[in-house]
């Protein structure tokens, strides 16, 4: 299921509540992920991984203020 994320920027979410974004899939395999950012590669393990999401549309931010 990974494999179609291949090549994609994501955030990938950790079972102990950490986060990881703005880096791209890279390779994928049975036990390891490989993932790099800007200024590291990660190699990280499958099972470590609690949920990985990609950004398919920008959001709109709320407006601040008083509009007319």
């Amino acid at each position: 299921m990974l494999a179609a994320l291949k090549g994609q920027e994501v955030t990938i979410h950790f079972l102990d509540g950490t986060t990881v974004r703005g880096g791209i899939l890279e390779e994928l395999d049975e036990r390891f992920v490989k993932y790099s950012t800007e200024y590291q590669t990660l190699y990280i393990p499958i099972t470590s991984i609690r949920a990985v999401d990609v950004q398919t549309k920008e959001r709109e931010r709320p407006r601040v203020g008083f509009g007319q």
